[in-house]
């Protein structure tokens, strides 16, 4: 059986600016695979390859095993595509809208009502369906949105951060349907950076960062990689550098920390890898407090993906996507001042 998704060495730059390195994925039938990485990771410009509304570079794309490039006619067919930002029509009815959508697909009348029915009873949508989308909240939208790419019943569903601003109601309306349409055999490709959600949702994921696949497996294959507990610690505000070093070289001699990461957006945060054991903490602070570097605050945990993240780059996914903020907003800048 062909892989419901195949990428192989994808390329794709924008006049100067390498939005995809080289990334490489498969993605199997009924399965939910996650894309994870901060904004300008590249993952929307992977998904709109995919999808057809970008021309990539170099390499191949397959969706359902026809060529995304010589049939994107058929790939159109197969593939149901929501995009991060919601763009419909505001003066039309949900049912409207749906009905659009459906005849955009050529859908025989008869079976067009049944879907549009079907769509707005497991989605919810059911007492808002002849009321204008102008006056939908933002979770309608997105839950409309998500009604019209699948319509048409396609093979792969590729949602781009399909629960920015949601409430929390409405992503759990959107995980629970999400889940169904796996068991029920629907191919369901997520790019998100939300940690909480590609760890609750997906079977299998990558981790992007610069247009490179750094990480890809099961969320807790990925983990178990990393290995160990998490303990975060802040030392006390206005700590010196020398006493930062001092804590991060007294912190790695203790026999049961396997590593120490620095935080480089906060120089008085410390990052360890530790083997599990119950006076863990205690033995950190006391150490720390004799040598006269009291923590400001301190917690233990499993592995996250974030630790997967942070192995792997050496920041955490939340700087990661301030680094990215920060470069965004200064070429704004830069650009305003050239006019």
């Amino acid at each position: 059986m062909a892989p419901a998704v195949l990428i192989e060495k994808l390329q794709k730059r924008y006049g100067t600016t390498v939005a995809v390195q080289d990334i490489s994925l498969e993605i199997q039938p009924g399965e939910i695979f996650g894309l994870l990485g901060p904004n300008g990771s590249g993952k929307t410009t992977t998904i709109r390859c995919l999808c057809t509304l970008a021309k990539p570079d170099a390499g191949r794309l397959e969706v359902s095993g026809l060529s995304v490039i010589d049939k994107p006619r058929q790939v159109r067919q197969r593939l149901g595509y929501v995009a991060q930002e919601v763009a419909i029509d505001k003066l039309l009815t949900g049912r409207e809208l749906l009905e659009l959508q459906a005849a955009l697909y050529h859908l025989p009348r008869n079976t067009a009502k049944a879907r549009i029915d079907l769509m707005l009873q497991v989605l919810g949508l059911q007492e808002y369906a002849d009321n204008k989308v102008g006056t939908y909240s933002g979770g309608l939208r997105k839950r409309l949105d998500l009604a019209a790419g699948l319509l048409h019943q396609p093979d792969v569903l590729v949602l781009d951060e399909p629960t920015v601003g949601l409430d929390i109601e409405s992503r759990v309306v959107v995980w629970n349907f999400l889940r169904q349409l796996r068991d029920a055999g629907t191919t369901v490709l997520i790019t998100s950076h939300y940690l909480e959600e590609i760890d609750a949702l997906a079977d299998r994921v990558a981790i992007i960062d610069k247009g490179l696949v750094i990480a890809a497996g099961s969320p807790r294959e990925l983990k178990d990689r990393v290995g160990g507990d998490r303990i975060t610690l802040r030392l006390r505000e206005f700590t010196s550098d020398t006493e930062a070093q001092h804590a991060r070289e007294l912190l790695s001699s203790l026999p049961f920390v396997q590593e120490v990461i620095v935080n480089p957006a906060q120089g008085n945060s410390l990052n360890l890898v530790v083997q599990s054991q119950n006076d863990a903490l205690a033995t950190i602070q006391q150490s720390l407090k004799t040598a006269g570097l009291p923590t400001f605050g301190i917690s233990q945990s499993r592995p996250s993906l974030d630790d997967v993240y942070l192995a792997a780059t050496g920041k955490t996914l939340m700087d990661a996507e301030l680094a990215a903020a920060g470069s965004r907003d200064l070429k704004a800048e830069k650009k305003q001042s050239m006019r």
